[in-house]
């Protein structure tokens, strides 16, 4: 849960606005609190589309349905406005887990489960159809797991049977992987369509994968008119009771009766949302959110804020009132407030983008605009340079980490006991998270400094990467382990196989559930972050430092090939290898991945790479450093450049714009030995040597 914005709504009927739950191209989801304290998620339609009629009309149809539809296994509508002004929604508040978070951290159901998941859905689904109703788009995060059940959220594009898929802009609002292959084609649709889409979300919820999957959208669809389903790792008997709601004739699909008997869920098998980890998930997140809706008072000890609830509620972990493992600052003072009560994050200042640049007068060439620079304060070993909020963080010379204000370089605060090699991280940009000399895990809030949670437990020696969740890290004994953020105690500790012990580098990475590692021979590791066991691996050695990035459902990793690889099974999706004419390294350097494309440094450029199919786009400079790290900000891409004069050998960071590689910018540094890179609210921060520099993007 975000905090309201400038233009949000204080109140949307009888509903107080407390947050915002998420947002889409229609509109934003809010927490809502009426009267009596019970919370709503209340969906509004943008200010600026109220007049498109289409949308407006969707929107009405949307409240439409979901009214209804009379059933224990949906978000039930508890009020509407749709007649001018800003249309709105209120649905029930439900607490719990959406079915892909429960299984990206938990894994994949058993087999009681899942039937018991299978029943409860078809049942829901054949409420929703006797209404006269098609959902349209069922998929694990329209599926939210409560103590009470399974129930389905989110009619959006649902239409009475008698509606075409199609809108009247010919696009197909359907879900890559879950929607039917009639919805893919774009073609009139019924009930059928929802048996599809079930058998689709229970393959994903019995392996974890899902059965239809592509490089991209489109051959994701393909997949689903003309491919089979993939359904390796699910027991025989399931798969069979899977298989006929996957038929590419919806003739020949079961209807929902058919599925509730056939499943036949054994007795109990109900108490998978009443017992078990994903319960006590379900059951931290209800907790809070009774708590949010009734006053906190405790007589002994720090009490409990409506902003802490709020945020607890957001992380989707406990909400404590202090106690735990958790440990004071060795030596400090005693702090008036919780360990775990941790203020939001605070808001990154938003550097103006600098359009002009400043002209050489000498050479003619346009340079870089220098913010400040932080003189020979840096250690040199400094693993990341870390921009948390209002703040940059990274190891200090005279020992452990500092922060300084972002907007001028100053510094705010020190932790001289971290070991800056062991690494530091961000928590949501809430806490910064490193390792003192004996293991510990320690956290601050990155503005003040003030100490917060710590975990004498962790013996920690290296930190890999964090969730919303959990932290990850190497322990002293070569292990991985996973320590919760909500409490502070270890979730898991798992061992590490022979070919990856006392290798794992960090900073790792984390997508869909999965941490993503490389070692110091080149080797690349991935783990399921819900109990650190072994998904997949690529063996092949190389002589580059890996580091692999991540960027949806895909693994980026470079080395003599710049290869994607999908993240649930290492399935390679495509590689793109550079030729021996167009350079002497004749490898790639560290990739670094957004919505659109990929960048790394090869030998003497940087590539722009597509996701599609790692064709290269454009080349830019003229002699990048091999190990140059690649940032994206502002307009524009970042990286460094040897400029190899014979007797005066220099560095250059350059800039050049995102769409075609050209408008280049420089900026000259000594020669330097170690660098570091990093990039936030169109700021650029280099760290070279024992110094750190920030620019203006543009």
């Amino acid at each position: 849960m975000k905090p309201l914005g400038s233009g949000d709504p204080l109140r949307l009927g009888p509903y107080r606005v407390l947050g915002v739950l998420g947002e889409g191209g229609m509109g934003k989801v809010y927490v809502g609190q009426d009267n009596a304290g019970s919370l709503a998620a209340v969906k509004v339609l943008r200010p600026d589309l109220t007049h498109d009629t289409n949308l407006a009309q969707r929107f009405v149809r949307e409240a439409q349905a979901a009214q209804a539809v009379r059933s224990s296994g949906i978000a039930n509508v508890l009020g509407a406005w749709t007649e001018g002004g800003r249309p709105w929604i209120a649905t029930e508040y439900l607490a719990g887990l959406t079915l892909d978070q429960a299984v990206d951290t938990y894994g994949p159901l058993d087999e009681p489960a899942l039937r018991a998941l299978a029943s409860a859905l078809a049942r829901t689904l054949a409420d929703i159809h006797a209404a006269g109703f098609i959902h349209r788009d069922l998929k694990p995060p329209n599926i939210v797991l409560t103590s009470s059940g399974p129930r389905i959220i989110d009619f959006g594009i649902a239409r009475p049977e008698h509606g075409l898929t199609l809108t009247t802009t010919g696009q197909v609002p359907v879900s890559p992987g879950y929607g039917a292959p009639e919805q893919v084609l774009g073609r009139r649709v019924a009930p059928s369509a929802d048996v599809f889409s079930l058998g689709a979300v229970l393959a994903y919820a019995a392996s974890g994968r899902r059965a239809y999957d592509g490089s991209h959208i489109a051959a994701v669809q393909y997949e689903v008119v003309h491919g089979e389903p993939r359904l390796e790792g699910i027991a025989p008997q399931l798969k069979a009771l899977i298989l006929p709601c996957l038929a590419k004739d919806p003739a020949a699909r079961p209807v929902p009766a058919q599925i509730v008997q056939v499943m036949a869920a054994p007795k109990g098998a109900d108490r998978v949302w009443r017992r078990g980890p994903v319960a006590d998930a379900i059951k931290e997140r209800e907790a809070a959110a009774r708590r949010l809706t009734t006053p906190v008072t405790i007589e002994t000890g720090p009490s409990v804020t409506r902003r802490r609830l709020l945020t607890g509620l957001a992380a989707g972990g406990v909400v404590l009132a202090g106690g735990g493992t958790a440990a004071w600052w060795a030596g400090s003072t005693k702090l008036k407030s919780d360990p775990f009560d941790i203020p939001p994050a605070v808001r990154m200042p938003v550097q103006k983008l600098d359009a002009k640049g400043v002209k050489d007068p000498f050479t003619n060439h346009v340079q870089l605009t220098d913010l400040w620079e932080v003189n020979n304060e840096a250690d040199a070993y400094s693993r990341p340079l870390l921009p948390v909020g209002d703040v940059i963080v990274f190891g200090v010379a005279t020992g452990g980490v500092a922060a300084f204000d972002i907007t001028n370089g100053k510094r705010r605060w020190t932790a001289p006991h971290l070991r800056t090699k062991s690494g530091y991280l961000s928590l949501s940009d809430r806490l910064v998270i490193g390792v003192d000399g004996k293991g510990v895990l320690r956290t601050f809030v990155p503005s003040t400094g003030e100490p917060k949670w710590t975990c004498p437990a962790a013996e920690a020696a290296t930190l890999l990467a964090a969730d919303d969740d959990a932290v990850y890290f190497v322990t002293k004994d070569h292990r991985l382990r996973s320590v919760n953020r909500s409490d502070a105690k270890v979730r898991w500790t798992a061992p590490v196989a022979a070919d990856f012990r006392g290798k794992l580098l960090n900073p790792a990475v984390i997508s869909q559930g999965m941490l993503v590692m490389s070692t110091s021979d080149g080797t690349v590791l991935v783990v399921r972050t819900s109990d650190g066991r072994k998904v997949w691996a690529r063996l092949d050695h190389q002589e580059v430092t890996v580091r692999p990035a991540v960027y949806g459902g895909t693994v980026y990793i470079n080395g003599s090939s710049l290869e994607a690889r999908r993240i649930g099974d290492g399935e390679k999706i495509w590689s793109t290898k550079l030729g021996s004419w167009e350079t002497d390294w004749n490898t790639w350097g560290a990739p670094a991945a957004y919505e659109d494309a990929v960048y790394a440094s090869a030998g003497d450029g940087i590539r722009y790479v597509s996701k599609k199919d790692g064709k290269v786009l454009w080349n830019a400079f003229d002699c990048a450093d091999p190990e140059s790290p690649v940032v994206r900000q502002g307009h524009a891409v970042w990286a460094l450049e040897s400029d190899n004069r014979p007797n005066d050998p220099a560095l250059l960071v350059r800039s050049v714009r995102v769409s075609d590689g050209q408008d280049a910018r420089s900026y000259e540094l000594p020669q330097t030995v170690y660098i570091r890179m990093a990039a936030a609210g169109n700021r650029v921060f280099v760290l070279h040597d024992s110094s750190v520099i920030a620019f203006a993007a543009f």
